[in-house]
């Protein structure tokens, strides 16, 4: 079956959810956010090795100086977002959850800009390691949320090839508009950055996915795609459909293997955001030292799409944005289904950081804490796009029977929210389902570790 008509048939994959978009900052242009007294950069801002610092407290750093670094493979540097002075290398809190080693740097707001990678004449020219060693230089990862680092999703095995390279703009999260803003406004620097990642890639085409409520940007992203013969499909509206796996579903009709990786099937996937992060490097010479973020939700007096240095604090943006509105009941990164609820809003911004959404108390539907009582009525496994069974794992996951849940696909949870948010009874599905992979884990530690002094006992 050729490309075309596997992608006529493709446009549709099972399970998902429709949660209300509440979009009201689609309307909004990218603004520049906040110029913060102080950054704080967290030395770990991707999937992979935490880096090292490479500067003192009292060193002068510029905007784009590389700051911290790591030599595995699996990780990225970060680089100052301001000009100014060290003033602390120690551990602060971090959007994950817990307190990490990031460099507290003083701005002089002067942002004097560091003269270490400059642009490049003809990006299209360079073979395709010398790409890769330069996006590497310039810290750049997967900014959907995963954070996943860009050299090496562009280095393509000696026994893979790719096909297909897509382009995520499937914003399918509610209140999320900074992909959408970003398309509509800098469709042709997207679409270049996008070109020079097919070419480190070695990918046959790149196709743009976007779904089908967007028409503006479907038409502007054909428009600057046409020259380069880049095609924009047009998706379905639900959630999760901006996963990686679900979007190398509706647009290749490909499914990648438990356990797989998308270049097992010929595809490689990228966020709008970082391929405009590639063309900023490569064109600008600007490594990744800030992003396109949304601002929302009903508890803070300003809506906004913030292009915001990383390391500014997560008060600062807010009270940038009028600050907060009545008593606050949560704070979330990142979008209200696959966010993360914070407990200090003094967190950074890092590179993975797509939201900040502010909720009023007396607005949240607060559920008291209580056993976990499923009435099996098998919603959870309709609409779980990974074909699997949370409320299984789920009810195992609760009562801690870890040789129950090993004949579960647990890995292959991606913790989309899809089943917590359908579910009538309104168990903590994806809560229980994260302790049941932190149980397993723990438990394969204990058999490794116990296979490794050559005790074989349970």
């Amino acid at each position: 079956m050729g490309w075309a008509q596997r992608m006529k048939r493709a446009l549709f994959t099972r399970g998902g959810v429709h949660p209300e978009p509440r979009k009201v900052s689609s309307i909004m242009k990218i603004f520049p956010g906040p110029n913060p007294e102080q950054v704080i950069i967290p030395l770990s801002q991707h999937i992979g090795a935490p880096c090292e610092p490479v500067v003192e407290i009292g060193d002068e750093v510029l905007v784009g100086q590389k700051i911290g670094d790591s030599a595995e493979y699996v990780s990225a540097p970060v680089h100052s977002s301001v000009s100014g002075e060290v003033t602390g290398i120690k551990k602060y809190p971090h959007p994950g959850g817990h307190d990490m080693l990031a460099i507290q740097i003083t701005s002089d707001h002067l942002d004097r800009p560091s003269p270490d990678l400059q642009p490049v004449a003809e990006p299209l020219e360079l073979a395709p390691g010398e790409i890769r060693v330069r996006v590497r230089e310039g810290g750049i990862v997967g900014m959907g949320g995963a954070g996943f680092p860009t050299h090496v999703k562009l280095d393509t095995p000696a026994d893979k090839s790719i096909e297909v390279m897509i382009v995520n703009g499937a914003e399918c999260e509610p209140y999320l508009t900074g992909d959408y803003r970003v398309m509509l406004e800098n469709s042709e620097q997207v679409l270049m950055g996008a070109k020079i990642a097919q070419r480190a890639l070695g990918a046959d085409r790149i196709v743009v996915g976007v779904e089908h409520v967007f028409p503006d940007v479907i038409r502007v992203m054909r428009e600057a795609g046409g020259p380069f013969g880049i095609e924009v499909v047009s998706l379905p509206c639900r959630y999760p459909q901006g996963a990686e796996k679900s979007l190398i579903k509706s647009i290749a009709g490909r499914e990648v293997p438990t356990g797989g990786l998308p270049r097992d099937v010929g595809a490689s996937v990228s966020n709008v955001q970082t391929c405009y992060a590639v063309y900023d490097l490569f064109y600008n010479g600007r490594p990744l030292t800030d992003r396109v973020l949304t601002v929302a939700g009903d508890g803070i007096a300003g809506t906004a799409n913030l292009r915001v240095k990383i390391g500014t604090t997560v008060s600062d943006v807010i009270d940038y944005c009028g600050g907060m509105v009545g008593e606050p009941g949560k704070v979330i990164l990142g979008g209200p289904m696959m966010g993360v609820a914070q407990y200090t809003t003094g967190v950074p911004v890092i590179k993975t950081t797509s939201g900040i959404i502010v909720l009023r108390a007396d607005t949240m539907l607060v559920e008291e804490p209580g056993h976990f009582t499923c009435i099996r009525c098998g919603r959870c496994v309709k609409r779980c796009p990974m074909n699997l069974m949370p409320y299984q794992m789920a009810s195992y996951a609760d009562i801690g029977d870890w040789d129950a849940l090993e004949r579960f696909d647990l890995e292959e949870c991606m913790e989309c929210g899809c089943c917590a948010y359908i579910c009538p009874t309104k168990n903590p599905l994806v809560q229980l389902i994260k302790v049941g992979k932190d149980g397993l884990a723990r438990r394969r530690r204990k058999m490794d570790s116990l296979v490794g002094t050559g005790d074989g006992r349970g």
